[in-house]
């Protein structure tokens, strides 16, 4: 992303605070994976949003119409020593000159300076109950300030979540932004159909979880989030992430996995036949599932109310359970009741973008947030079929969810995932070319 993205971002932030406000934000804290072994770092996606700066320990402060400098950053000092261990550090010098800081302060002396600056402000606009040895600084600075006010020091009266705005900014994804999310994708899909290309009978699910992380990692990203890769009954666990089980011939493999690129998620589901080709009772159910995602991404349009698309696919999958004599009764009475939610129990959509499960809310007040340009949703219908008596023989363990992710436009649906095979014979071609 370009420096001028996050400049853009800084600017249009700092016009809704004004100029008797602060922004203060820090960066994500290291985490212990386990004893003295740390997790590779990942940026807050807040802070990396506003200035693009991925190193921990580090405080971002925006303030609007200060006459010495609006974006401030407190981060690490160069340390020759602890570089050659943990790799190189910006510095508040690389601050300034890479990252745009009007100025910049080594981290250690943000007690000494951050306060002052907070002083002379009447909001502080901050992500509260995000980070709570954060909260508890911000306590200190203030209670300190308060402590003082019989001598004529100011405390800021109001205090403001800061993801209230934050949150809905980020829910207008920029061409910029557009153009990453597409580039996420790419890769997923191409994971995806390396994936198509090795299934086997007799194989395990983490050798099929294997080829995403190798085309992630050759093409510099990182899972979105853990790979699920669910063979037979796996495929009706909705968050099943195991992935240790054999591939058995006639099973269904549902393949939930996307990848993180330059801070951008993809989110990309198929389900596919083991064997290379679907049985009758499998197609049955991939179809109206197939039907469905095609029918809500159609309604994934502007002005539309964000729940459109979830009621689109609720009435064509229950309408395919009926057909397949899994429901009973009128459409709009087990809609009514909510009886499809044996099999479809989940959402259609959620909100992506650097966090795969993004911010920003789904209703204004009481009501469904209408659809814009620059907002991306997953859409993502599903039919699991439990191993219940009741259930007929043929479409016990049969879960089926296709997923892909889609950008609203002022010209309808673009879906970013567009090229990887969902229709089941492009699959089993696909499947039979490896």
């Amino acid at each position: 992303m370009k420096s001028v993205e996050f400049a853009r971002r800084r600017r249009q932030l700092m016009h809704m605070v004004g100029e008797s406000g602060i922004v203060v934000l820090p960066s994500a804290p290291v985490r212990t994976r386990s004893r003295d072994v740390e997790y590779r770092y990942r940026q807050d996606s807040d802070f990396y949003y506003l200035c693009g700066f991925a190193e921990p320990d580090a405080v971002l402060a925006l303030v609007p119409g200060r006459a010495s400098g609006e974006f401030l950053l407190f981060c690490r000092e160069r340390d020759a020593d602890k570089e050659l261990w943990d790799g190189s550090r910006a510095g508040p010098d690389g601050a300034v000159e890479r990252y745009g800081a009007d100025d910049a302060f080594p981290i250690d002396d943000i007690d000494d300076i951050l306060p002052g600056i907070i002083e002379a402000c009447t909001r502080v606009y901050y992500t509260m109950g995000m980070y709570s040895d954060f909260d508890a600084r911000i306590a200190e600075w203030i209670n300190a300030l308060r402590s003082r006010e019989t001598k004529g020091v100011h405390t800021p009266r109001e205090f403001v979540a800061l993801d209230h705005l934050l949150h809905d900014m980020r829910l207008y994804k920029s061409r910029a932004e557009i153009a990453a999310m597409r580039k996420s994708a790419k890769v997923a899909v191409r994971a995806h159909e390396r994936a198509m290309r090795r299934i086997r009978p007799g194989m395990y699910e983490y050798e099929i979880e294997a080829e995403f992380r190798y085309e992630f990692r050759r093409n510099n990203a990182w899972v979105s989030y853990s790979p699920i890769v669910g063979a037979g009954s796996n495929t009706c666990t909705l968050h099943y992430v195991h992935n240790d089980q054999v591939l058995k011939e006639g099973d269904l493999l549902l393949i939930d996995a996307g990848c993180e690129l330059d801070y951008y998620a993809s989110d990309i589901t198929r389900t596919l036949p083991v064997s290379g080709r679907y049985s009758d009772a499998q197609r049955a159910v991939y179809d109206i599932v197939l039907d469905a995602q095609l029918a809500a991404i159609d309604a994934t349009r502007r002005d539309t109310p964000w729940n459109v698309p979830h009621d689109t696919a609720v009435e064509i999958i229950t309408r395919g359970l009926k057909s397949l004599g899994l429901l009973e009764g009128s459409t709009q009475r087990l809609i009514k009741d909510e009886a499809y939610r044996r099999f479809f129990m989940h959402r259609t959509g959620h909100w992506l973008g650097m966090d795969v499960h993004d911010v920003g809310d789904y209703k204004v007040g009481d009501e469904w947030r209408l659809l814009e340009p620059g907002m991306v949703t997953t859409v993502e219908p599903g039919v699991y079929i439990p191993a219940d008596s009741d259930i007929p023989p043929k479409y016990r363990n049969i879960g089926v969810r296709i997923e892909d992710d889609v950008a609203v436009t002022a010209k309808g649906p673009d879906v970013l995932s567009k090229g990887l095979a969902k229709e089941p014979r492009a699959i089993e071609e696909a499947m039979a070319a490896s």
